[in-house]
């Protein structure tokens, strides 16, 4: 463990993972607050904090199994010469659970004064089951990449714990801006659906790297910021008239 610490390549492999399994956990950070924002207020800290203590507990327990995930990897059946793992299946079913919910979540938005009256209608329980649920997908994508990054199990697992750390502080902010701004829970909804997408390819073996996901996200969140800018601007002009 000394030797380990003192290892350079060790601490450019955590600064690595750590800023990827950040990346990576954007996804979960939206959903979580797209989930919990139908949650009364005074119970959506709490379901933030459990869903993604959660996730923290699901990436190491997997981290510690990496034997077992490995063998997720290897082929489970063919059918018509194309071959599937548990993996593809866990992906396939993940992709799908996001494009339902998502779809969901837009038709709610969509609706208007309906969608203010759904509300703080979800239950605790069930917003902590589609937690646990995409957890359970998120939490697999992780953990693969960061076997394929790095051979120390330590280095692995304090990536994963400070990348759930950076999210536990962020989760608040993000989860509160989202539910402020329509239009921005609508451009996260949509995040939300490509990400579904993007999942169900990879378990097609279809892989859509994510560059170009983040990269879709990022303008389409630049034009938005623009726009907020613009509004709050015309908001001020108005005041002043």
């Amino acid at each position: 463990m000394l030797a380990l610490l003192a290892d350079p390549h060790a601490w450019a492999s955590l600064l690595t993972l750590t800023a990827l399994e950040i990346v990576l956990g954007i996804d979960n950070v939206i959903f979580l607050s797209i989930v919990t924002g139908r949650l009364p207020a005074e119970q959506q800290p709490r379901a933030r904090r459990i869903g993604l203590g959660l996730a923290a507990v699901m990436r190491v327990g997997l981290l510690l199994a990496i034997a077992w995930i490995i063998g997720l990897t290897a082929p489970l059946f063919t059918v018509l010469d194309f071959t599937l793992s548990w993996r593809d299946l866990v992906l396939i079913g993940g992709g799908g659970f996001l494009l339902v919910k998502g779809t969901l979540e837009v038709h709610h938005t969509v609706e208007g004064e309906a969608a203010e009256a759904s509300v703080g209608s979800a239950t605790f329980t069930a917003a902590i089951a589609q937690i646990v649920a995409l957890d359970i997908v998120f939490s697999l994508d992780s953990v693969i990449t960061a076997v394929g990054m790095s051979r120390h199990l330590p280095v692995m697992i304090a990536a994963v714990l400070i990348a759930v750390g950076v999210m536990l502080v962020a989760a608040e902010a993000v989860s509160g801006f989202i539910n402020r701004h329509p239009t921005v829970k609508m451009l996260a909804l949509s995040f939300l659906l490509l990400v579904g997408v993007a999942l169900i390819a990879d378990g097609l073996h279809f892989h859509i790297p994510r560059g170009y996901l983040y990269f879709a996200i990022a303008f389409s969140a630049g034009v938005e910021g623009l726009n907020l800018v613009a509004k709050r601007a015309r908001a001020r002009r108005r005041s002043r008239a």
